[in-house]
C-alpha cells in the first residue's frame, strides 16, 4: 500500500482492484450487516426470484469502492466524506468486481477530492457513483 498525499493527485488518476464474490462473502457480509434478505442467503428463496440464484448485498459491491480508496487511491490516511451509488446489475456467486477510482476533482485549499467510482462485471458497471475524500497533505 503506497500512501499517496494530496500534492501526489492529479486529475485522471486512476487506480483499479479486482475480487472473486464467494457465497462465503456473501454470508460473512450479511452475519456483520445483519441484512438477511433471502436473496442474499437462501438459495431456495433465491431461485424463485427473476435473478434465479442468490445475489450479493448491493453494499458489499459498493464496499470494494471503500477498500480501493483506502488502500489503492488515495490510499491509507484518506477519510470518507461522502459516497452516492447507483446500483445497475446484480452481482452473482463466482462473479469477478473489478473496482475503479478515478481522480475527477482536487480542492487543493480543502485537501478534498472528489473521485468518479465504478464496480464492474464482465465490463458492464454493476454499481457506480462518487465519492468525496479528504487527503493528507505532505508534512502536515
Amino acid at each position: 500500500m503506497d500512501k499517496l498525499f494530496l500534492e501526489d493527485l492529479s486529475v485522471g488518476q486512476t487506480a483499479e482492484t479486482s475480487r472473486p464474490v464467494g457465497a462465503a462473502d456473501i454470508d460473512a457480509f450479511a452475519a456483520v450487516s445483519g441484512d438477511t434478505n433471502p436473496v442474499h442467503v437462501d438459495e431456495a428463496y433465491a431461485a424463485t426470484t427473476s435473478f434465479g440464484g442468490r445475489i450479493a448485498h448491493g453494499m458489499l459491491a459498493a464496499s470494494y469502492i471503500s477498500a480501493a480508496l483506502g488502500t489503492k487511491l488515495p490510499g491509507p490516511g484518506a477519510v470518507y466524506v461522502s459516497q452516492s451509488l447507483k446500483f445497475r446489475r446484480p452481482v452473482k456467486i463466482g462473479d469477478e468486481v473489478t473496482t475503479r477510482v478515478t481522480v475527477k476533482t482536487i480542492d487543493e485549499r480543502r485537501g478534498f477530492v472528489t473521485l468518479d467510482t465504478v464496480c464492474q462485471v464482465g465490463g458492464k458497471a454493476v454499481v457506480d457513483g462518487e465519492a468525496m475524500v479528504i487527503v493528507p497533505r505532505r508534512g502536515a
